[in-house]
């Protein structure tokens, strides 16, 4: 399926939370009429009165071309693009409710970063399930190191926009690209959302180094071997190894790491420092996809046999009570191991590397 960018001039966002509404708002200030669907009354509210999401985005200014609704009809009525930025555990429901009223079939571009718990599965599996099979063609991937405070200030961005359709992609882009919003594309589906969602985790581990104080050092290690880890389970899954050294991979693993804009590096921090994970959870109203995300890891790397030990760190952090110090002393207390590493010769590429390697 592909659709002419000159035809995209209606587009629905499905998830009114930071992300959702910046990428609406981004739409808007890009010509286009954009409806945004929220789950929240007082959302759809105050963005219709006040034209800004004061939950969510507080102090951002949102175009009179935007408008919000809680209603997914009025949402998907007439629309000419689909943009999902509803939280990942919610996206099968949220789907499930929202197919009933689909009348044709639209690009849709996926800006959730996550794996579904229950079935291990990546958002466009998901979408690929509850869908027709004519709609796979037009499902593609949002991802990349992107604060949603910093795109709205204009702040300068480079985004991922993969799918299988290199023609929609590179109409899809010139809809989002602007003067300080830069997309390039690709056809690498799984390691775009797996850098996207894995990312979330490892983010949560590099804000426990930093609230235990352990200083530059440990944070730079934690960000190369959070690397490795992800590449052995994206490669697991059939990804491209080269995806993972770009914006999906390296760029949003180094943004999330290192930026107190993180959510899910403040969840980290926070427990780092000793508080309990229901406490630093009872104190923010948005989502750190991160904690869900690393049952979903964790239950992926024990079926695929994938050594990923930060992983397993934050997995007994989170839900067996292990404390933030002794599971980075457990960490650093692993046996001797060579340096190994993912040739990137186009001659090499097409190997995959033994789970442990």
């Amino acid at each position: 399926m592909t659709t002419p960018q000159s035809n995209i001039r209606r587009a629905t966002v499905i998830g009114a939370g930071a992300w959702g509404t910046c990428l609406a708002r981004h739409l808007a200030e890009n010509h286009l009429s954009v409806k945004l669907w929220a789950y929240e009354t007082e959302v759809v509210e105050a963005i219709n009165a006040k034209h800004e999401n004061s939950v969510f985005l507080p102090g951002v200014s949102l175009p009179a071309s935007l408008t919000a609704t809680s209603s997914f009809e009025e949402a998907l009525s007439d629309s000419d693009l689909l943009l999902l930025a509803a939280p990942s555990h919610a996206m099968r429901l949220v789907i499930s409710k929202m197919a009933p009223v689909f009348s044709k079939a639209i690009p849709i571009v996926v800006a959730s970063k996550g794996i579904e718990e229950t079935t291990l599965k990546l958002m466009t599996q998901v979408l690929q399930e509850l869908l027709p099979s004519h709609w796979a063609p037009g499902i593609t991937v949002l991802t990349g190191p992107s604060f949603a405070a910093e795109v709205c200030q204009s702040k300068p961005t480079t985004v991922l926009l993969a799918g299988h359709d290199s023609t929609l992609t590179t109409q899809l882009q010139s809809v989002f690209m602007t003067s300080t919003f830069r997309v390039y594309t690709g056809n690498d589906m799984i390691g775009a959302q797996l850098g996207g969602a894995l990312k979330n985790v490892m983010a949560i581990a590099a804000g426990v180094v930093d609230g235990l104080n352990l200083g530059g050092n440990a944070r730079a290690a934690l960000i190369t071997r959070s690397l490795t880890e992800i590449i052995r389970l994206g490669v697991a899954l059939g990804a491209d190894v080269h995806t993972f050294y770009g914006l999906s991979g390296l760029g949003d693993l180094v943004l999330t790491c290192t930026g107190s804009l993180s959510r899910n590096y403040s969840v980290g921090f926070k427990l780092g420092q000793g508080t309990s994970l229901e406490h630093v959870l009872k104190d923010t109203i948005t989502v750190a996809e991160g904690i869900r995300t690393t049952r979903a890891a964790m239950s992926l790397a024990t079926q695929l046999d994938v050594e990923m030990p930060i992983i397993q760190g934050i997995h007994a952090l989170l839900f067996e009570n292990k404390p933030a110090r002794q599971a980075v002393e457990e960490l650093m207390s692993r046996s001797a191991k060579e340096e190994t590493y993912l040739s990137l010769k186009s001659s090499d590429s097409s190997r995959k590397p033994s789970p442990q390697e």
